[in-house]
């Protein structure tokens, strides 16, 4: 039965009344402040709007590169040639369960035929490299992320590279940058044992004949590494991967007005947590509190389940989040200075008065 002509007359009301209820949003949206929404400058990975699109690779080769460590070699089922990249870079490896992981790409740059990586086993960790150890094997797929570089080689005539274990896998690369550049370089390769240094051989035999440029320092055999860098030139850059001790050790050892470009695999020891605060959600117009020893991500995931985070370390930068108000407590060892004036990982990071403004 046809509609009455009253009642064809209020559908055509209500439909030509929500119109005009769209078009007005529609402009006071565009004019307000806070509209389009202010971006963070890199894309992160991660769910969320900056979500770095990942691809699927084929794991070509599994291979043991010491005790505890398998190293994985990843390519294109298709043979597509990979994304460039630059010693420093690492992937985000979205593991079986969900879990993302990110590692240090330590091949050849200029192979754009595969990806290498490799993970060392951490028995009492949070059960990312268990899974890559039991779970990942050869023939198998795997979603990946990046590359991306926050650790990257900048130019220097000379370079002094400190690693520490697992942390050889991003200096590799870098030992290599600066021997095709003619730079000087030494390297000062530590672990617990020699059968637990990773990809030792190939350390040294980037001496090019010249022995004293890589210095082997296993544990149980020599202690702790004699670090001395009185004799490097003015305008040396050092670079460090290695376990909290190690760092603190190069850093005291610095020669003073040096700058040392590190990464760390561990988190540093966080500050105790007395006092908690609150979280205002500026686009959402939610408030949420920070309780002592809960991080600023959780409370907020409460209320936005789908914000983008990863490492829960503050190593990524996946959980960069813009910050409208309010004073940061920062904890990571990431952000750059430009970075850290507006924004900050709130995984790890926290405010130093009773209230921050996110912009989510």
């Amino acid at each position: 039965m046809a509609p009455s002509l009253p009642r064809l007359r209020t559908v055509v009301l209500v439909a030509g009344a929500a119109l005009l209820a769209k078009r007005a949003l529609h402009r006071r949206i565009a004019a307000s402040p806070l509209w389009p929404l202010p971006a963070l400058e890199t894309p992160v990975s991660g769910r969320g709007r900056h979500r770095t699109a990942g691809r699927r690779l084929l794991i070509t080769e599994r291979a043991t590169a010491a005790d505890g460590v398998v190293r994985l070699r990843l390519a294109s089922a298709s043979g597509e040639p990979l994304d460039a990249w630059a010693p420093g870079a690492h992937l985000d490896l979205v593991l079986p369960s969900g879990l993302v992981r990110q590692y240090s790409l330590c091949g050849d740059p200029a192979d754009r035929t595969a990806y290498t990586v490799a993970t060392r086993l951490i028995e009492d960790g949070r059960g990312g490299s268990r899974e890559v150890h039991e779970q990942l094997h050869e023939g198998a797929e795997i979603e990946v992320r990046g590359p991306r570089n926050r650790f990257p080689l900048v130019e220097a005539a000379s370079y002094v590279f400190v690693a520490g274990g697992i942390g050889i896998t991003p200096v590799l690369p870098m030992v290599r940058a600066a021997e095709a550049a003619g730079a000087r370089w030494r390297l000062v390769y530590c672990g617990r044992t020699r059968a637990s240094m990773p990809f030792l051989a190939e350390a040294e035999r980037l001496t090019g004949g010249d022995p004293g440029r890589v210095t082997v320092v296993p544990q149980d055999e020599l202690g702790h590494p004699r670090l001395d860098f009185a004799a490097d030139p003015p305008g040396t850059a050092y670079y460090c991967c290695g376990p909290e001790g190690l760092l603190t050790a190069v850093t005291a050892a610095l020669p003073a007005g040096a700058t040392l470009h590190l990464e760390r695999f561990a988190p540093r020891a966080a500050a105790a947590d007395s006092d908690s605060f609150d979280v205002e959600l500026l686009r959402s117009g939610r408030t949420v509190t920070v309780a002592p020893g809960s991080t600023v991500l959780a409370a907020v995931r409460a209320e936005v389940p789908n914000v983008p985070y990863s490492c829960e370390q503050g190593f990524c930068g996946t959980c960069q989040q813009r910050v409208v108000a309010g004073e940061i407590d920062h904890r990571d060892d990431l952000l750059t200075d430009a970075e850290r004036d507006g924004s900050m990982l709130i995984c790890v990071s926290r405010a130093r008065g009773g209230r921050l403004v996110l912009d989510l």
